[in-house]
């Protein structure tokens, strides 16, 4: 069943985007991109990605990434790092890196993580409460893969079932993912346990990109900042 489809009526798609936290006129759904993706205000949010992932690197990761990969490998069998294909701008493929917080299994490409996974591991559950398994995605960042704002990344199989679902998913594509968004900000995160929390995150994408400028990316690197700091029950 697609959660919306050409049967849904305009109040039911208003009132989605009210629970989603989106407020917006009517004529701004046919626009999709902001003003300000242009090439000045791009290669300002480059230069911010590539500032904060060499700082980040040269700040902590250089002794941070030693330390989680000695636990990794203490822990349980397997690499420390985990490659996974993703989807990328203009539904290209790329492949996204993470520090392992799983026991390898042959299901990972397939079905995302659920609270109390026992895939999980036990220095894993720490990685992924604390969103330290996401910090590898810095060097996506510095190849040009991913930036440091946008549109989370999904797994193949989710971005071609929510496609399914969803009346222009992908238009998500329309800009570089992310390692952070405006819906993992407002709290959307982990499992999509309500069918509604796939549009509900699909809209909030979509706010981004049609509203996106510099200042809004500074304002969202702030508030998952303050997020990561004080804790996240839906990061398992």
């Amino acid at each position: 069943m697609k959660l919306i489809s050409n049967s849904d009526t305009l109040s039911e798609k208003r009132q989605l985007d009210r629970n989603a936290g989106i407020h917006q006129e009517d004529n701004q759904e046919d626009n999709l991109l902001s003003e300000k993706l242009n090439w000045y205000n791009l290669s300002i949010k480059r230069f911010i990605d590539l500032f904060c992932s060499i700082g980040l690197m040269l700040g902590i990761g250089w002794w941070l990434f030693p330390i989680v990969a000695l636990l990794i490998k203490l822990d349980s069998p397997g690499p420390v790092f985990y490659t996974q294909k993703r989807g990328g701008i203009y539904n290209t493929v790329f492949n996204c890196y993470k520090f392992r917080s799983m026991a390898i299994n042959d299901k990972e490409d397939l079905t995302q993580a659920t609270r109390n996974d026992p895939r999980v591991t036990k220095v894993g559950r720490i990685l992924r409460k604390t969103s330290i398994d996401e910090l590898p995605q810095v060097f996506n960042v510095i190849y040009g893969n991913m930036s440091l704002v946008g549109p989370r990344p999904l797994i193949l199989s989710q971005n071609d079932e929510n496609a399914k679902i969803i009346e222009g998913y992908r238009n998500r594509h329309l800009v570089k993912p992310g390692i952070t968004g405006l819906a993992q900000a407002k709290g959307y995160r982990g499992e999509t346990e309500l069918p509604n929390s796939i549009y509900f995150r699909y809209k909030l994408d979509m706010y981004y990109i049609k509203n996106w400028s510099v200042n809004f990316d500074l304002k969202l690197i702030w508030m998952t900042a303050i997020t990561i700091f004080s804790g996240d029950e839906n990061a398992y």
